[in-house]
């Protein structure tokens, strides 16, 4: 921990979300902090700026990423699945087989580039019964839980809700509000997905609103944390607003920057 000018000591911790295979800057995203806070997303199933990266072009070429992100921009979701199921039916390999491979290969890569202390929840499409073979020590798993980090408490809730996109860890809006509940009062509310706010949840770049939660906006203005921190939205309209007294921020679009949002404060500052 740093030193303040008076003498204090400060607490430090960098936050990333939607890592999306940058472990290269993953890997240096920890340095200067006391811990690392991951809020999930460490897959690229297909990349939106460069559809030649990710899993589904290694598997289905830059051609067919083009048109499956052109499917999907225009919100022919209907036809984005038909598309793929039909791309899978044509190299006669089991779907599921094919991208737990992938991903695995992914996560090996992905967890070894986490520095220790590293605390991490899920993102929407990430795969929860993978992490425990790849976590290694000094990377702790939170999910409806809390810690302490510097006299502050933490609490983490990963996934993300029902979509269209079926994205592989989406949970009903009952089971996300649980984990909500269960976090309860906390300094810093951390998760993958934002609360439900129009300007929160809005990608310029997407021209979509994302499925932010209801729940979670319902528990910030209820328990007012100092700082809900949270990721998902890539290109939002809006990367960080006040709700009451709890400043809300989009921490960023890792694979995109290479840069960790940091957050910082005197160890002696409780909750209050």
């Amino acid at each position: 921990m740093a030193s303040t000018p008076a003498g204090g000591r400060t607490a430090r911790v960098h936050v990333v979300s939607d890592v999306h295979g940058n472990a290269r800057d993953l890997a240096r995203a920890g340095e200067g902090a006391d811990a690392l806070i991951c809020l999930g997303d460490l897959v690229l199933f297909l990349d939106y700026a460069d559809h030649s990266r990710g899993i589904f072009p290694d598997l289905f070429g830059t051609e067919n990423a083009d048109r499956l992100v052109e499917l999907r921009t225009a919100r022919r979701f209907e036809e984005a699945r038909e598309f793929g199921a039909r791309l899978w039916a044509g190299i006669g390999t089991d779907r599921r087989t094919a991208i737990e491979k992938a991903v695995r290969k992914q996560y090996a890569e992905m967890f070894a580039a986490l520095p220790a202390p590293t605390y991490a929840t899920y993102g929407n499409v990430d795969i929860p019964a993978l992490w425990p073979e790849y976590a290694r020590p000094g990377t702790t798993v939170l999910d409806g839980e809390r810690v302490e980090i510097g006299g502050w408490t933490f609490g983490f809730v990963g996934g993300g809700l029902r979509t269209a996109m079926r994205t592989p860890y989406e949970i009903d809006d009952d089971e996300y509000a649980a984990k909500i509940e269960a976090v309860g009062e906390v300094d810093v509310l951390c998760t993958h997905i934002p609360p439900e706010v129009p300007e929160l949840v809005y990608d310029t770049v997407a021209r979509r609103f994302e499925r932010g939660s209801v729940a979670l906006l319902e528990a910030i203005r209820r328990t007012r944390p100092r700082y809900a921190l949270f990721g998902h939205v890539h290109q939002p309209l809006v990367r960080r607003m006040r709700i009451g007294v709890t400043e809300c921020v989009n921490v960023g679009h890792f694979a995109g920057t290479g840069r960790p949002w940091a957050l910082e404060w005197p160890v002696n500052a409780g909750r209050g």
